[in-house]
């Protein structure tokens, strides 16, 4: 089993940053890869961006050049940063942690960005 717990999530102006956390604990494999999706309501959940255990990346379109993911592979963190966010990101966002023959989900924090 895996937990993850998200942090960060908030109301922000358009133009603004946030930063959101997600810390996995529990039976952590070496070899995996974290990341960020999306949801709003009636739509499908989407990727924001993933990160694997040796660092490479991936980002959505909608996303590139503003948003940057990281993580601590000692601290088994993963972290979005989000600057010049707009009103269409608004969204719930989810951490998500995939290894072989596993996927588990965050519970997912709210981002709200006004215009």
């Amino acid at each position: 089993q895996v937990q993850l717990v998200e942090s960060g999530g908030g109301l922000v102006q358009a133009g603004g940053s946030l930063r959101l956390s997600c810390a996995a604990s529990g039976s952590i494999f070496s070899i995996n890869v974290m990341g960020w999706y999306r949801q709003v309501p009636g739509k499908q959940r989407e990727l924001v961006a993933t990160i694997t255990s040796v660092g490479s990346t991936n980002y959505a379109d909608s996303v590139k050049g503003r948003f940057t993911i990281s993580r601590d592979n000692p601290k088994n963190t993963v972290n979005l940063q989000m600057n010049s966010l707009k009103p269409e990101d608004t969204a719930v966002y989810y951490c998500n942690y995939r290894a072989v023959y596993i996927d588990y989900w965050g519970q997912g924090t709210q981002v709200t960005v006004s215009s």
